[in-house]
């Protein structure tokens, strides 16, 4: 099990393909680096791909404090450069979209490009912080599994939670989010819902960049990219029918050829 200490943490990372380009791959909350399992499967053959688990989700080190998304931003850049990565295509899915904005901001020399999915540069909105608080509280005392469901109605799209033919597939996912360490998602949840806005900063953004939104994402819905991509000059947006919070697992014949078209569009 690949692990490398970043700034006093234990992340678990994995690397597939070896190509002449990184691709690194940063996952939204309750998640870990599976979450991109699609993509790995269709870029490993021309892209160096890199997955790490975020401290406190999947196979990374709970630790005690560093969930604010300016610490998971330096971690990111601290893996990068011990990995050798740069200058990387970063793509990152809600959390891992906070993450990136960051580093295209603050550290633009370590990313080549920036794909951003299901994301915000908002503040996490008062109804949903008084929402995933309480979830915090519930998460705390009664524990992960019983809260999966619920969860998945906001992180999936109605077309995914309707399919009968993937009925396996959302039970590989409840699973998955309902056996995440209870510790780390409390102090990770409490990371996102008390996050900074970074609307202000977007124009400083030079870093080529692609944003794909699921048109069912109800976590953060396509209003909130379409805000991104106004504010980054040059920036490019598609919307995924069908897709929800989760469009790598939900629709990823969509995602896929959505970023192997703007990365080769790079060249």
């Amino acid at each position: 099990m690949p692990r490398i200490a970043v700034r006093g943490a234990g992340l678990h990372y994995e690397e597939h393909g070896a190509g002449p380009e990184t691709v690194v791959f940063a996952h939204g909350l309750l998640w870990s680096g599976r979450l991109f399992d699609r993509q790995i499967e269709a870029l490993a053959p021309r892209y160096r791909c890199v997955t790490f688990d975020f401290r406190g989700h999947g196979r990374s080190e709970v630790t005690a404090d560093g969930y604010d998304m300016d610490s998971l931003a330096a971690d990111a850049a601290g893996l990068i450069e011990a990995l050798g990565c740069a200058p990387c295509h970063f793509v990152g899915l809600s959390m891992g979209g906070f993450v990136g904005m960051r580093l295209a901001i603050r550290q633009p020399r370590l990313l080549r490009s920036l794909i951003l999915l299901e994301t915000s540069a908002d503040p996490e909105p008062e109804a949903s912080r008084r929402k995933y608080h309480w979830m915090n509280l519930a998460a705390r005392w009664i524990g992960l599994g019983t809260l999966a469901k619920p969860v998945m109605r906001i992180i999936f799209g109605r077309k995914f939670l309707g399919d009968p033919a993937r009925a396996a597939l959302r039970e590989q996912c409840r699973r998955e989010l309902a056996s995440s360490d209870r510790t780390g998602i409390i102090r990770a949840v409490t990371g996102v819902i008390d996050r900074q806005g970074i609307y202000e900063q977007l124009e400083r953004i030079a870093t080529p960049t692609l944003i794909l939104v699921g048109d069912q994402d109800l976590a953060t819905p396509p209003a909130r990219s379409e805000r991104i991509h106004a504010r980054i000059a040059g920036s490019r947006l598609r919307v995924l029918p069908g897709a929800g919070h989760t469009s790598t697992i939900e629709e990823p014949v969509a995602v896929n050829a959505a970023i192997a078209d703007f990365l080769a569009g790079l060249h």
